[in-house]
Parts: C-alpha cells; sequence; structure tokens
C-alpha cells in the first residue's frame, strides 16, 4: 500500500544550460508542490501504513531549505530543473524514509516530474 502528503514551497530559478533565448533561461518562480509518497504494509494494529506527521517531520529542514529561496543557490542544484529537484529531495528523505516511494515534483498547473529513486 502507498501513502503520500503533499508539501508545497515558493522558489525562484533559472537553467543555466539551456540556450540563452529560452524562457527558462530568465529569472523566474514557482509555486512547486511536492508529494512525498511511502510504501509498506498496513499495520494490523495502528491500521496505517505510516503516521504521516513522520512525513511532515522529514520534509520540514528541505522545506526550510526551499522554500522563497533561488534555488540556483542551493548546494546540489545549481541547474534546478524539476527532475534534478526530485533526485534532490530523494537523497536527503531516504536516509530517514527508508520505505520512501517516489518523489512528485510539480512546477506548474500541468507540468512535473515523478521520481522513484535511483536506478528507476
Amino acid at each position: 500500500m502507498e501513502i503520500f502528503k503533499e508539501f508545497r514551497l515558493e522558489a525562484a530559478h533559472r537553467l543555466p544550460n539551456v540556450p540563452a533565448d529560452h524562457k527558462c533561461a530568465r529569472l523566474h518562480g514557482h509555486s512547486f508542490r511536492v508529494q512525498v509518497w511511502v510504501r509498506g504494509p498496513l499495520d494490523p494494529h495502528l491500521g496505517w501504513v505510516r503516521d504521516f506527521a513522520d512525513l511532515k517531520a522529514a520534509w520540514r529542514p528541505l522545506h526550510e531549505a526551499l522554500d522563497h529561496r533561488y534555488l540556483n543557490e542551493v548546494e546540489g542544484l545549481e541547474n534546478p530543473t524539476s527532475e534534478r529537484l526530485a533526485a534532490w529531495i530523494w537523497a536527503r528523505l531516504a536516509p530517514s524514509l527508508p520505505d520512501l516511494a517516489r518523489v512528485v515534483v510539480q512546477e506548474t498547473c500541468t507540468s512535473g516530474c515523478v521520481y522513484a529513486g535511483p536506478g528507476a
């Protein structure tokens, strides 16, 4: 079974590796939506896979590092595409959420990325 918790953050970035005339080469911002998914068996006594509070606690330091920031200045996000942001988030959540199943990063209402971990 899988559960998820959704978080929001506001951040600015630019993509330094696209052609200079590409719109994403210019500084711009997004209202990102991030979903953190974990997978595991349903605990027969508690009736849940994991406490949603665990996901919230794991997310808290990442929110502090990313929200209302210029992502290009965050170590490891010098080229902050949605794909790289999802992998960056995964790497920081995985130690505290060993049952992490996927990270979804949505940068607009219609565009986003699903990351299921290294090698997936």
